[in-house]
């Protein structure tokens, strides 16, 4: 239990103030450093702040905002007093955040100026306080988006006399925080359909963070940049709880993860550790590392040979690796399946990557490795303490993947039916994913349940292995395989970077260019065919121009196509 009184967030914090006092903890990448003493002072004086607007334990109050200090501050406050956090997604829509303050039935809620206007005007019976982020500043009802100014150049007072205030109590308050108490509600956006309230207790996030620091190194000398939304459990558990609990610095930026944004943020961090999606490394891999390493006639030929392209993947990697701030000693990916082309580059660039596997109702991670453990195409074995099975497995052992461990939900909020759908009958947690272990116990995905298509012959095509082949050409960047009129089709976002200067060197009008995207797309098709199985063939490319809607760990929204 590392020390821990209890497996609590109250439990991790206490310790940690006392382990790590001096040493940083959260900080913006431009901003001032927050110590773990300071931290802790902090959490205690918005505790206070919540008491004062009449929050109890098992209140709920949500947390709306772009990743800042002050979004582990209010988690942490609301949290460790013995009342429920709900984060919400900065990204939801209006009608979708209103749905949620009323389902939760949240009584407060930290927002930013930024999102103000996703909550002004909102009129709910049980929400009695918006508090700003920034600086806790309370928000008068009716307040304009407008007036926000004048109260954030009082909200730095404001909190210096209710932290006064809040010291005259310290020690005199003593909440009781059981392991088996809501700590969060989790609202998901999903890939298929409407939100859940995933709600998850103190022991499921603090036995996940101790659970994955048996399998990764990280310590009080790691420094860590964010660049994944905090409402999200991967971020939340592994890049918040999992670091604070190992007296490691947590870094964040004041903008959106642009390249322009990034590559100068980790140069100053210089981090030891990242969390991120497929996407970012993808992204980078096909527009920026790719073209150089297959940008002439010359390097291409170089790059077919397979002892060359490992010696090119390994310059490419040192280059990467300097990008990075050149300290980084492991990048976690997850959240969506990773592109077996730029995993294999990875693997031969010895890039510090590791693959997890994981679903908020798990909160998050389920299975993982280290960087120095991994296989290509799996996230590495269970998680110690969790307990992984294959449901239903066919010839080839592949079912549905099944999970029991004390990281497990306690069930979706006021659906009691949804809750009981998700569970067997001998209470394992149905993930709706489909897997198979090798026989050193490595999980591999293949693919979600809903998503599996019956071909004509009977046999099963998994869409999303489909995909990973069409993506490895280089002028695709994602693809969404689905069955229309019992025919395999596909909807492709090309590399329209790529190709446009293509189309402009040689010098293409409109309806060339239609003409020429229509024969690559068709070149395209008969060229992984010839990699696919006769039953699983593509009857046809349908060009996606715009990028697909996604979730916020990038997985298509595939509802939204198919």
């Amino acid at each position: 239990m590392e020390n821990l009184e209890s497996l609590t967030l109250r439990s991790v914090l206490l310790r940690s103030a006392v382990d790590f006092a001096d040493r940083p903890a959260l900080s913006a990448v431009e901003g001032p450093i927050l110590t773990y003493a300071t931290l802790n002072t902090n959490v205690q004086t918005v505790t206070h702040l919540l008491r004062d607007r009449g929050i109890i334990t098992g209140d709920r109050v949500a947390l709306l905002s772009e990743n800042r200090p002050q979004w582990g501050i209010a988690f942490f406050a609301i949290t460790t007093m013995g009342a429920v956090a709900v984060p919400i997604l900065p990204d939801f829509h209006t009608t979708e955040i209103h749905h949620i303050l009323a389902h939760s039935e949240c009584k407060a809620v930290f927002v930013s100026r930024k999102l103000y206007g996703k909550v002004e005007g909102i009129e709910l019976r049980q929400l009695t306080s918006i508090i700003l982020l920034e600086d806790f500043t309370l928000v008068p009802p009716r307040t304009t988006k407008e007036k926000l100014l004048d109260l954030l150049d009082e909200g730095g007072r404001e909190f210096a006399r209710l932290k006064e205030r809040a010291l005259k109590f310290v020690g005199r308050i003593h909440d009781t925080v059981e392991e088996d108490d809501l700590a969060a509600i989790v609202y998901t956006s999903g890939t298929t359909g409407h939100s859940k309230g995933v709600m998850l207790t103190h022991k499921n996030l603090v036995s996940d963070a101790l659970a994955t620091r048996q399998i990764v190194s990280i310590g009080p000398e790691d420094r860590l940049l964010s660049i994944l939304p905090l409402a999200h459990m991967y971020e939340c558990t592994l890049g918040l709880v999992l670091p604070l609990l190992s007296g490691s610095a947590v870094y964040y930026l004041d903008k959106p993860p642009s390249a322009m944004v990034l590559v100068p943020a980790m140069e100053r961090v210089k981090p030891t550790i990242m969390l991120s999606v497929p996407l970012v490394i993808e992204k980078m891999f096909k527009t920026r590392i790719l073209p150089k390493l297959t940008g002439s006639a010359f390097t291409r030929s170089l790059y077919r040979i397979p002892f060359l392209r490992r010696q090119l993947h390994g310059i490419a990697g040192k280059k990467l690796l300097k990008t990075f701030g050149g300290a980084l000693k492991l990048f976690c990916i997850g959240g969506a399946p990773l592109a077996p082309e730029v995993e294999q580059f990875l693997r031969e660039a010895k890039f510090p990557y590791a693959i997890g596997y994981g679903l908020t109702e798990t909160s998050p991670l389920v299975a993982g490795t280290g960087s120095e453990r991994t296989k290509r195409l799996s996230t590495g074995p269970p998680l110690p303490g969790t307990s992984i099975r294959i449901d239903n497995a066919d010839a080839s052992g592949e079912g549905e993947i099944q999970i029991k461990g004390p990281t497990v939900m306690k069930g979706y909020y006021k659906d009691p039916t949804r809750t009981d759908e998700a569970m067997t009958k001998d209470g394992w947690f149905r993930t709706g994913d489909l897997g198979a272990f090798d026989k050193e116990g490595y999980l591999y995905i293949k693919g979600r349940l809903k998503n599996m298509i019956l071909g004509s012959n009977g046999k099963n095509i998994y869409p999303e292995e489909v995909e990973s082949v069409i993506n490895e050409s280089e002028i695709v960047l994602e693809s969404l395989v689905f069955q229309q009129n019992n025919q395999i089709s596909a909807r492709v976002h090309l590399n329209y970077e790529a190709l446009d200067r293509d189309f402009v060197k040689d010098h293409l009008t409109d309806s060339q260019i239609r003409e020429r995207v229509k024969s690559l797309l068709e070149s395209l098709r008969r060229q992984v065919n010839t990699r696919l199985s006769s039953f699983s063939r593509i009857h046809q490319l349908i060009e996606q121009r715009e990028p697909f809607e996604k979730t916020p760990t990038q997985k298509i929204k595939r509802h939204l196509y198919v």
